[in-house]
């Protein structure tokens, strides 16, 4: 299939598209404070009663004293488990206003905990990692000291929260429910968190399980488990699948032809270009003037790149951060599945639709179904990389002068 055959659009009116920021949705702010609200009307005595915990939240300020949160959507306990953020949410479309209600909307009753409370197993940290191990979403009464207070940076670029307050104490309300594979990692004490991370994938725990695992400190050595902030952990998880799945592919053989793929998602346009040789990747972001992480209407396009060889990289992520990760992840399990190794190059240009930070997830789950349906093929690398060009905000010559793979390209005098 010809690549102007496969995209939809007009290339002029890709790089031409909305130069304004859309207006952010203000409404999420009057969401917070009624949560809050919610929150205040449930509170009896000094307690929370009956509330429901899906998931936990460990911050990274202050280490290696760090705010641990057990999060709980009071008020909506029925519905505890699509606050969860996880693939679930592309498969149910949501956008950018519901990831933000479903991420705030969870009170996060916290304390401050060292990090290597590693034997913890009773008390606040303990019932926070009963409800990080178990498959779903856990009664618990909480004591809080104070009301529920809220701190929503609207313009920030931290993933939204809702409503806090200290916590005093926590119980359970019932024996959570714990997966096999999980209480086998628990009960290992001599596993390091490598094998243990990998060993629940390969048994078809998803990333975004394992990540909360690991936050929680119930994996590793016994002497060597610690709280994990949860913004690190969901990075590691990442990394480590990322490159057990590389690594299975060391000996496989390559795809046989250049594949153009696609997709769109939360105001972020993800192509990945796939072609044939040994493993090589690389990640470059275009972000556009008016998207949150280029919020100046009048800046020009800001351009991120990493990349990686075939025996991946050692140093730290220095421009793309998570995304490199999470792109990552997803293109392997794709090669992966067809049992296939490729050189990979994903694009991913954020507009200025994407006027709230949403988390890594998206890019994870962006490009975890760009492969999905039919794709565009060119006859090289360059030939792909030349027509994808004329679909993004930038020329093949800045797009040159950041990215090594496309540097890497032959160049022709029309390049010019």
């Amino acid at each position: 299939m010809r690549l102007d055959e496969f995209v939809d659009l007009e290339a002029n009116e890709r790089a031409e598209r909305r130069r304004l920021a859309k207006e952010k949705s203000y409404e999420i702010l009057d969401y917070v404070e009624g949560v809050a609200d919610r929150v205040q009307q449930s509170v009896s005595g000094d307690a929370i009663v009956g509330s429901v915990s899906p998931s936990i939240f460990v911050g990274g300020s202050n280490y290696p004293n760090v705010s641990t949160g057990i999060l709980s959507p009071v008020g909506d306990e029925g519905r505890a488990d699509s606050y969860v953020t996880s693939g679930a949410w592309y498969e149910e479309g949501v956008d950018l206003d519901e990831v933000f209600r479903r991420r705030t909307g969870l009170l996060n009753s916290r304390r401050s905990t060292p990090v290597d409370a590693h034997d913890a197993w009773d008390g606040f940290v303990g019932v926070g990692r009963e409800v990080a191990i178990a498959d779903r979403p856990v009664d618990v009464e909480i004591g809080l000291d104070g009301d529920p207070t809220v701190d929503f940076d609207a313009d920030g670029v931290s993933t939204p929260t809702g409503p806090s307050a200290r916590a005093r104490s926590a119980q359970l309300g019932e024996n959570p429910h714990v997966p096999r594979p999980v209480k086998k990692t628990l009960e290992d004490d001599d596993w390091r968190a490598e094998g243990a991370i990998n060993y629940l994938y390969r048994r078809g725990f998803d990333v975004y399980e394992v990540n909360t695992i690991l936050s929680a400190g119930a994996l590793g050595r016994s002497e060597n488990r610690r709280l994990v902030p949860t913004r690190w952990s969901i990075t590691a998880v990442d990394d480590t699948v990322g490159g057990f799945l590389r690594g299975s592919l060391r000996d496989a053989r390559s795809i046989g032809g250049v594949e153009i793929h696609r997709n769109d998602f939360l105001g972020n346009a993800y192509w990945v270009l796939l072609a044939p040789g040994q493993w090589e990747y690389e990640l470059v972001e275009l972000k556009a003037p008016g998207s949150v992480w280029n919020p100046d209407p009048e800046a020009g396009m800001w351009i991120a790149a990493d990349r990686e060889g075939y025996e991946g990289r050692t140093g730290y992520v220095e421009e793309t951060a998570g995304a490199y990760h999470a792109a990552r992840l997803a293109a392997l399990e794709h090669l992966d599945d067809r049992n296939r190794q490729a050189k990979c190059l994903v694009l991913r240009h954020v507009s200025d639709d994407y006027w709230g930070p949403a988390g890594v997830w998206q890019v994870r789950e962006g490009v975890r179904h760009a492969f999905e349906g039919e794709h565009a093929t060119a006859e090289t690398l360059a030939d792909a990389v030349r027509g994808v060009v004329d679909y993004l905000p930038t020329t093949l010559a800045a797009l040159r002068r950041k990215s090594a793979m496309v540097a890497g390209l032959q160049t022709t005098l029309s390049d010019f």
